[in-house]
């Protein structure tokens, strides 16, 4: 324990921090309750892109305030954002925190993966020898983690009794101060069109970096003739393509998620579905005299860009508290085969397109 304890006291204190506390297995970091202005510039990082693969904290033991061997056992997942949330909450009160290994990712999504589960918590427990730290015999999860974690398993290979708290870490004081009983609402989940759309810069930022290829693709097509490549009939033909290209990234990325609970069925590839389907008809009608001047345009429209708005919406899934694991796995089986098909038919129907314009057939 010596050499472990003289590795942690060798290491940069994180900007987070304001000190240590100590502990039977050596001092660990005591984190503050309150965010500075990186902690908020990350938050606006995570929810733009694909930085918040790497917003992440070492998962192991610290300290809110200043714990005693009494003192509760909050988990969370070593995702940056979701610690800031826990820590902020947990302003006033005295806790220890136990953070686990989720590489990255929230606690709703860890569990789904597997990465905030069982083998992990059971893990980390015995990593921070978490027995010598306090006297009790309990940890509380966020209820989100759920469906991660068999509570039964962890209790009887470490001692230590499970409890699922709140689904919101601003709950959890009540939650504490009512000696750890849940009212009906902190255990409700709520998604409201304010959570959905904090959410929806994630499913936009990789769409529009792969809408640069599908543009590539649109013009090369539009202006591929006999003679070359045309900018005047790329940019003549394609424009209206890529209009509704971007309709569809909007419809699928933005318009579904915002709208979720108001679109008919419960399957997100179709709520996009209507949504694109819509797009595309409104876009049709205001455009009436451009874009049906080939029949044959028309039905592409009609094909590809609902299907892409439908694909967009589908990978919402991930993100929202609507549906399950299993629901997730069962619309991608079906929805990815229609999908393929969907655009390689649009693919040989703008061929034929281009051998009629060219006089072919």
């Amino acid at each position: 324990m010596q050499m472990q304890t003289l590795k942690f006291i060798k290491k940069t204190a994180p900007p987070w921090s304001n000190g240590t506390v100590s502990t039977p297995n050596g001092p660990v970091y005591k984190v503050s309750t309150d965010w500075t202005r990186p902690d908020y510039w990350g938050m606006i990082k995570s929810r733009a892109g694909a930085f918040r693969m790497n917003y992440a904290v070492e998962p192991g033991l610290y300290a809110v305030g200043e714990p005693t061997k009494d003192s509760d056992v909050l988990v969370t997942a070593n995702y940056k954002l979701s610690f800031d949330t826990l820590r902020r909450e947990l302003k006033g009160l005295n806790a220890w925190v136990l953070v686990l290994d989720t590489k990255s990712i929230n606690v709703w999504c860890a569990a789904g993966k597997g990465t905030f589960g069982t083998d992990e918590l059971i893990k980390r427990i015995s990593d921070t020898r978490l027995d010598t730290v306090v006297s009790h015999r309990r940890i509380i999860l966020p209820q989100l983690g759920a469906i991660g974690v068999n509570a039964s398993i962890v209790q009887k290979q470490t001692g230590f009794r499970v409890s699922f708290g709140p689904v919101r870490a601003q709950d959890i004081p009540a939650y504490i101060g009512a000696k750890y009983k849940k009212t009906p609402g902190i255990s409700r989940i709520r998604f409201t069109i304010l959570d959905r759309l904090v959410l929806t810069p994630l499913e936009i930022n990789p769409a529009m970096k792969k809408f640069p290829w599908f543009a590539a693709v649109v013009l090369f097509l539009f202006g591929l003739q006999p003679s070359g490549i045309l900018f005047a009939h790329a940019w003549h033909g394609g424009l209206l393509f890529l209009v509704m290209g971007l309709l569809a990234v909007f419809a699928g990325a933005f318009l579904t998620p915002a709208l979720l609970p108001f679109i008919p069925f419960r399957s997100f590839a179709i709520k996009g579905w209507i949504v694109g389907m819509l797009m595309v008809f409104l876009f049709t009608q205001v455009f009436n005299a451009i874009v049906l001047h080939d029949t044959i345009l028309l039905i592409v429209a009609f094909l590809l860009f609902p299907a892409m708005s439908s694909y967009l919406a589908l990978q919402f899934t991930g993100a929202t508290t609507f549906t399950g694991i299993s629901g997730v796995k069962k619309e991608l089986k079906i929805g990815l085969p229609i999908y393929i098909g969907t655009a390689s038919i649009s693919l040989v129907l703008m061929i034929v397109f281009k051998l009629k314009e060219w006089g072919v057939v």
